[in-house]
């Protein structure tokens, strides 16, 4: 099973929309994305993310599902720097020399409070059940596959709870993926489940970070498939 996270276009954060860039944004990503033989759409219920998927639903002819959990996290706390931003302070953790693969960053005093800590929490338990639904079982750091199929969904989200996700399938710190791991507007990432019945699989990153379609859209969207 293939699962492709897109992140929404470029928002009016105000009103929880797409710019009219962003508009060109996900349609360029619509158009991108009718080559990968998708089957199911997912989507979170903010604006920006809804309304990035309807570019592909309707290029597709595919109904869109809520995931009401892939809304985009809320974070801060009392006396937390940077208000709490996730992104500053997986930066903030770096340069000070965080050791990620000895301690846990959620008891770092830069996550313990925060509302961002919270959110992951929620995300890596529900994501956890999505999979199960779709034939993957999450047991520790490995995937029961348990009537998975070669499918291909896609996500719509945001590069926060998007973030959440990535760290809790692939086993890394969220910090971390929020500092190291950046993502843009409408950019196209690919996890792959493999198909092995009854046995212990792992998530491969297909692809991370494919903006071409947002490089091209004066002249329009370069396909992946397409040669130079």
């Amino acid at each position: 099973m293939r699962i492709i996270f897109v992140r929404h276009g470029e928002p009016n954060y105000a009103l929880d929309c797409l710019t009219d860039e962003g508009k060109i944004q996900a349609a360029a990503a619509a158009e991108r994305l009718s080559g990968e033989d998708i089957s199911e759409i997912y989507a979170s219920p903010c604006g920006r993310a809804a309304e990035t998927a309807s570019y592909t639903a309707r290029r597709l002819e595919l109904p869109i599902t809520t995931l009401e959990y892939m809304r985009e996290i809320s974070w801060g706390g009392a006396d937390i720097p940077d208000k709490g931003h996730p992104w500053k302070l997986g930066s903030r953790m770096l340069a000070e020399g965080f050791d990620f693969y000895s301690r846990d960053w959620r008891e770092h005093p830069y996550f313990k409070e925060n509302a961002s800590t919270e959110c992951y929490g929620i995300i890596a338990a529900r994501i956890d059940e999505f999979l199960a639904e779709h034939g993957y079982r999450h047991e520790g750091g490995r995937f029961l596959c348990h009537g998975g199929t070669a499918k291909t969904i896609a996500l719509f989200s945001h590069g926060g709870s998007g973030a959440c996700v990535l760290s809790h399938l692939l086993g890394l710190p969220f910090p971390y993926v929020s500092s190291v791991l950046p993502y843009g507007f409408t950019s196209i990432i690919i996890l792959n489940f493999p198909v092995d019945e009854g046995a212990y699989v792992f998530p491969r990153l297909e692809l991370f970070n494919d903006c071409a379609h947002i490089r091209r859209a004066a002249d329009g969207p370069k396909l992946q498939q397409e040669s130079e």
